[in-house]
């Protein structure tokens, strides 16, 4: 039998929900401690509810919930304004952040967190050892930083909006071929996380680029550019290696655990040899 690994953006779903449970409330200046209880509740409740339909939905023989460490990964060392400005965490969900891994240990789902690594980044080193082996991993999130990873043994689904994210979505949504969203960000600028990206070169620019060169180094070889957009990419080379680096996903993070280890109770007959693999 086939190794299926589902992985969880645990935040991403986890957040998703609280703002849902939260949005009511939206009008009140302050809310009371037993209301902010009430919200946790129904987070807890809704998201252990929304659990049990993926494993329903996908029908995985692992599962794992990865979530992401409380201090500052490695990006915000290479880059200070790294997501800057996005909204903190209320402090209240952060508290209850442990009892959810709990409560997804009562589904078989135990839960992985790194300080020093995001989310992406362990759950990208999974996905692709996976694949590297032909075993097949679904990744559920709404996080588009995830769609370069798409391929023959990974997808990525929208749990909110019941769709799998493909190579013609990444078409109709970006105009370029999966393999390419990485140039097309680091040139185009990744607003979620706050990377600027090239002055002077938007969307359609950057689809023009791509088309003719395929890649963002053979836009950067290229001896038949303008001269001002020749000018305008030596004089950011710098950062256009930097963003290129802080748009990929690390795919070779050292977990130090078995696959065995997350594999779920009711698939006990899951492939022994991918089961025993050191993931």
């Amino acid at each position: 039998m086939q190794a299926h690994l589902v992985l969880i953006d645990a935040m991403n779903l986890i957040r998703r929900i609280y703002a849902a449970q939260e949005r009511p409330y939206a009008m009140l200046d302050q809310l009371s401690d037993k209301t902010l209880a009430q919200i946790i509740h129904n987070t807890k409740v809704h998201t252990n509810s929304a659990l049990q339909k993926i494993l329903s939905q996908h029908q995985p023989t692992h599962a794992l919930a990865v979530f992401d460490g409380q201090g500052q990964c490695w990006r915000h060392k290479l880059f200070a304004d790294y997501k800057k400005g996005r909204k903190k965490m209320p402090e209240h969900l952060a508290n209850s952040l442990a009892d959810m891994q709990d409560s997804f240990l009562t589904h078989g789902v135990d839960s992985l967190e790194s300080e020093s690594d995001e989310a992406d980044d362990l759950i990208a080193t999974l996905a692709v050892k996976m694949a590297i082996k032909g075993q097949n991993t679904t990744i559920i999130s709404t996080d588009k930083g995830f769609l370069p990873l798409l391929g023959h043994h990974i997808k990525v689904y929208d749990y909110f909006n019941k769709r799998d994210f493909d190579d013609d979505y990444v078409k109709a949504k970006f105009a370029v071929n999966t393999e390419q969203l990485i140039d097309y960000w680091t040139l185009t600028g990744d607003t979620t996380n706050k990377i600027p990206g090239v002055p002077g070169i938007g969307p359609v620019t950057a689809v023009e680029l791509l088309g003719k060169y395929h890649s963002l180094s053979g836009i950067l070889a290229a001896t038949d550019l303008k001269i001002s957009m020749r000018k305008n990419l030596q004089e950011h080379e710098m950062q256009i290696k930097l963003y290129q680096q802080l748009l990929t996903l690390k795919k070779d993070i050292p977990l130090g655990f078995n696959l065995k280890d997350i594999r779920l109770p009711v698939n006990n007959n899951a492939n022994d040899v991918v089961a025993n693999q050191e993931a």
